[in-house]
């Protein structure tokens, strides 16, 4: 017996129910057939089950048209019973290749396509033909994971799994905004990219289990449920709790793997490493009336789990004011301390679950609410030298931070959110705006802008970068369109960022905010100049960004295979810059000089343009490769210079000396 509040709970009473033989783990072994959730959008779908909304029949016959550093090799699979102490293993091969080298193309056969040329537009691109749906069964189509690595990832795999998800989401995103503006019909591109990258094995930790997760690490932020599911942390793409059945001492039962918070829970005594966790089920019934919540399910394998010193993954979520939407972040194992009954607002009976943190995992939703109060200022932040460097002229404050010694503060500069062009850089030919009322909207050929770029729109209605390109052409300033969301790299800084002093690496950028793969970060600001015509060196200039220097390739865009669009049209993503151009952010720049280079960087730069006084000019623009946590340092890749000379026969490439830390690092840049 356990008493709570005065009320007493018979716990052996309660605990002497059988486990249903239903609860299976939700998804099957590989060589038992998919389950529903992952048949494509359009079906085919197994006995008894139809599609499901936003796939719903009316569509069935319509044509769809610092990365966070790998530093964990696989894993295998934890004990059921962790260790009190949870940590993770550096990397054991350093010549495994980073995410940032290219990823295999996934080609369809080639198809006809329409060859429509946009004919008057700066960039001409032929649409192509949208094929029928391929039916997963008569596809030849590889996902690019084997068997093995699906059951069991790594770091590597996982990010590159997320990033796939991502760029399929952000694509279809596109398709459904232009959608969107005939039809007024707001679907789920994340639905449908989830459903259709498991229908076609993109995924991995398919080997449901407890404890770590082999390639997620603690602090990662999710921002769709399916996310979570594609890499083995949190199998239900709707129910908080997951579980598997495992052998008990005289018949199996079900333990708890993983919880999602919803948010509305309390902490005890508002210490972030407590968790009240409230059990599933009796909101409504049939009748639409709320009911006693049962010991079964979820409710029943955490029950289980308490007693068997099983601990569960916890993600915590979370309202995210920059992006405006909710967000998940991975909080690390949890241990169950106790659980018992209480009537709920309701009147009706609810379980009750108190989950401690275990000890010895790096901070991750407790730095999240350390950052909530930097945001009210009680407490300042530590080590504040400014709280806005910026002295206003960005909308959103950016600290000034040294943890580290008694450095007040960099040489000093001037604080610019404009590129300053010098009388005689002349860097295209004139060029006009739209002439588009209200807003510009995606697919329109008669508006200028959009025909500049191939005739779609470079970001969904959020704002999110749909594609790198060789150029992206925004709507101007002096454009009427006053409304129109082709305008996002002009609109300033939009999280809140951090200049804070590194250990080895100088000044370093860092945001409060979590990062939304594709979102932008800001531009980068100085004194553009014309390379060819530079008589001065730059060799002392710390603070140049060169369009000329040679970048590690890599894939950021959607595979048109999984989107099952032609191939043969797949988009390049490599810049395209009409002059060697040069950008000195030494006396005149922003935020961007901060960020440092990485050989494994999380952020890329894309060339961004709109017409300013009937010229266009070109802009460097930043954006995140992938979804960045709160307080990551914001790196990208510097380049290296084109070879100025040999040594033993060999080109020297970099004239510096890279200190980023990553298993990948090539040693120089700059």
């Amino acid at each position: 017996m356990e008493r709570n509040g005065g009320h007493y709970t018979d716990k052996t009473r309660v605990l002497d129910i059988k486990p249903l033989r239903t609860l299976r783990p939700v998804f099957p072994s590989g060589n038992q057939a998919p389950p529903f959730v992952c048949a494509p959008p359009f079906g085919p779908f197994p006995p008894g089950f139809s599609s499901f909304y936003p796939f719903s029949s009316s569509q069935a016959n319509q044509h769809t048209p610092d990365l966070n550093q790998a530093q964990y090799p696989p894993q295998h699979q934890q004990p059921q019973n962790p260790p009190p102490v949870y940590q993770q293993q550096p990397p054991q091969h350093a010549s495994e290749p980073s995410l940032v080298t290219p990823l295999r193309s996934f080609r369809s056969p080639d198809v006809s396509n329409g060859n429509a040329e946009l004919e008057g537009s700066t960039v001409k691109r032929r649409i192509p033909k949208k094929r029928p749906i391929a039916r997963p069964e008569n596809m030849n189509f590889e996902s690019g994971i084997n068997v093995a690595d699906r059951e069991n990832g790594n770091r590597e795999l996982v990010l590159s799994v997320l990033m796939r998800f991502d760029a399929l989401r952000r694509r279809f995103a596109q398709l459904e905004d232009a959608k969107e503006a005939v039809s007024g019909i707001i679907k789920r591109p994340d639905l449908k990219s989830g459903s259709t990258c498991m229908g076609r094995g993109v995924r991995t930790n398919t080997k449901k289990r407890p404890g770590i997760v082999p390639g997620v690490e603690i602090g990662d932020v999710f921002f769709f449920r399916f996310e979570m599911c594609l890499v083995g942390l949190h199998s239900p793409s709707m129910a908080g709790i997951d579980y598997l059945v495992v052998k008990g001492e005289t018949e199996e039962e079900p333990i708890a793997t993983s919880i999602v918070s919803s948010g509305y829970y309390d902490n005890d005594e508002g210490n972030p490493d407590v968790l009240i966790y409230t059990g599933q089920g009796g909101n409504a019934d049939k009748d639409k009336q709320s009911s006693d919540q049962k010991l079964e399910r979820g409710n029943l394998a955490l029950e289980k789990s308490l007693r068997r010193d099983s601990a569960v993954r916890v993600i915590r979520g979370l309202k995210e004011a920059s992006h405006n939407a909710k967000m998940y972040i991975y909080d690390g194992l949890y241990e169950i301390k106790e659980s018992w009954v209480e009537k709920g607002k309701s009147g009706h009976n609810t379980f009750k679950y108190k989950l401690v943190r275990a000890p010895g995992q790096p901070p991750a939703f407790a730095s999240w609410t350390a950052i909530q109060k930097w945001k009210t200022g009680v407490p300042s932040r530590q080590g504040l030298i400014l709280p806005d460097m910026t002295s206003g002229v960005e909308s959103i404050p950016v600290s000034l931070v040294n943890e580290v010694d008694t450095d007040n503060g960099p040489a000093y500069f001037t604080y610019s959110t404009t590129v300053k062009y010098s009388e005689s850089f002349k860097l295209m030919q004139p060029s006009f705006g739209c002439d588009c009322a209200n807003l510009c909207k995606p697919g329109n050929l008669d508006c200028h802008c959009i025909r500049k770029n191939g005739g779609d729109f470079p970001y969904t209605g959020n704002g999110i970068l749909v594609s790198r390109k060789p150029m992206i052409y925004e709507c101007s300033p002096s454009c009427p369109c006053s409304t129109c969301k082709n305008k996002v790299t002009q609109m300033g800084v939009k999280v809140r960022l951090e200049v804070f002093k590194s250990a080895n690496r100088g000044w370093g950028l860092r945001s409060w905010d979590a990062i939304r793969a594709g979102s932008f970060i800001c531009i980068y600001v100085g004194e553009a100049k014309d390379k060819s015509k530079v008589q001065q060196t730059m060799a002392n200039d710390d603070y140049t960004f060169d369009t000329t220097n040679v970048y590690n390739p890599f894939k950021w865009n959607y595979e048109p295979g999984l989107a099952d669009e032609d191939a043969c049209e797949e988009m390049s993503e490599e810049s395209e810059i009409p002059l060697p151009l040069i950008i000195s952010a030494k006396n005149v720049g922003n935020v961007a000089r901060f960020m440092n280079h990485s050989c494994s960087p999380n952020v890329f730069w894309q060339p961004v343009s709109y017409e300013n006084n009937s010229q266009l000019f070109v802009h460097v623009a930043f954006f995140a490769i992938s979804h960045i946590p709160p307080m990551t340092e914001l790196t990208y890749d510097y380049g290296v210079s084109r070879p100025s000379g040999t040594q033993n026969g060999n080109p020297l490439y970099g004239k510096k000396k890279c200190f980023c830390g990553s298993a990948y690092c090539r040693g120089s840049f700059g």
